[in-house]
């Protein structure tokens, strides 16, 4: 399957699987059992959890939502106002019921509602979806994500990879793309999981094409090797940010060079693979910084990129540095472009998975 391009249908249809299936069943919230001898936290599914305040998920997992608690960052405004070019449509339309419906029945998690993506209106809207992998609690705390944090102790759904297989069938997938929270507390880093999840996939539809947006899995090879040989179209791993600003943007657990490592191990274990990153500005980078990184990243046979504007999703995350114009975001896909890259899709609301099918139309995902 790592060796194929993908088939897109005539009126292509596409979804980033970031499957998280969080059941409710009494087998998956015994794992993580909560005292009701002492004061607990909000229940998700009972009340709404304010941002940055404990909460129990329905497996039983006790995390803080949105990941970041109230800091000092929370004081600190962005350094402008949001620009026209950012604005985006109010989530509706029948395609998009259709596929939060898909997502609700088979039990999923969606990275697009998790880490409050701006493009869930246009994916969703056009039958796409990112599903998130392995439960809606990430073990790491980056500083510019959405996703809650908590130690979700081991617990996994059995059923996960049966429940994502059957929605990618249902959403007539021709090109899907899986992403998941980390899992530090697994010995594994989750990387059974995420390739039986991948081996669905293939069982159930042997057409789709998969790509795998994965955690680093601390820098363990062999867990990284575990992911590729499920047979992938692309293995992304996101670098985020340039190496000065990797400690303060990304979770201590993270590295700056652990992530270069992955991404050229993922390389040289597959070379027909194609190996893609992502980078967030607006954070306080340099041109300078950018080039290096872009250099770095070439060095380590990265043969995709992504950059966007990073955007502040809740007042405990980073502050906003600067807002890069269409026009700046244009000049850095040029630059990147003459270093070597296949592709390269830049602009103000690019994502790592954003209109992944399209990359090798070489035009910018249409941006």
């Amino acid at each position: 399957m790592s060796s194929q391009e993908p088939v897109l249908a005539s009126t292509p249809v596409t979804a980033t699987v970031a499957a998280a299936a969080a059941t409710s069943s009494p087998s998956s919230s015994s794992s993580s059992p909560v005292s009701s001898a002492s004061p607990s936290p909000a229940v998700a599914s009972a009340v709404r959890v304010p941002s940055g305040s404990k909460y129990i998920t329905p497996d039983g997992t006790r995390a803080v939502k949105d990941g970041i608690r109230p800091n000092p960052d929370s004081a600190v405004p962005n350094a402008d106002r949001k620009p026209a070019w950012l604005r985006v449509k109010v989530p509706s339309g029948p395609q998009y019921e259709e596929v939060r419906e898909i997502v609700a029945s088979h039990k999923l998690h969606t990275v697009c509602a998790e880490s409050k993506c701006p493009n869930i209106a246009e994916c969703w809207g056009r039958g796409t979806a990112t599903l998130m992998l392995m439960g809606e609690v990430c073990t790491r705390a980056c500083k510019f994500c959405a996703v809650s944090t908590g130690n979700p102790h081991g617990w996994l759904d059995p059923l996960e990879p049966q429940h994502v297989a059957q929605a990618v069938a249902l959403m007539k997938l021709n090109y899907v793309v899986l992403t998941s929270v980390d899992r530090d507390d697994l010995t594994d880093g989750g990387a059974a999981h995420y390739a039986a999840c991948i081996r669905a996939i293939h069982a159930r539809t042997p057409a789709t094409a998969v790509e795998a947006l994965t955690p680093d899995f601390a820098g363990k090879l062999a867990d990284v090797a575990t992911v590729l040989d499920a047979g992938l179209i692309t293995y992304a791993q996101n670098l985020e940010t340039v190496e000065r600003l990797t400690h303060r943007v990304r979770d201590p657990r993270a590295g700056y060079q652990q992530t270069l490592d992955v991404l050229a191990f993922a390389k040289r274990h597959a070379p027909a693979t194609r190996t893609k990153t992502s980078l967030m500005l607006g954070l306080g980078e340099t041109d300078a910084e950018i080039d290096r990184t872009l250099d770095d990243l070439r060095a380590a046979q990265v043969d995709i990129v992504t950059l966007g504007q990073y955007l502040r999703p809740t007042v405990h995350h980073l502050p906003v540095d600067r807002y890069v114009t269409p026009e700046a975001f244009r000049e850095y896909r040029s630059l990147a472009l003459s270093k070597g890259f296949i592709e390269v899709v830049a602009g103000p609301m690019a994502r790592s998975s954003y209109r992944a099918e399209r990359v090798l139309d070489l035009n910018n995902a249409g941006l």
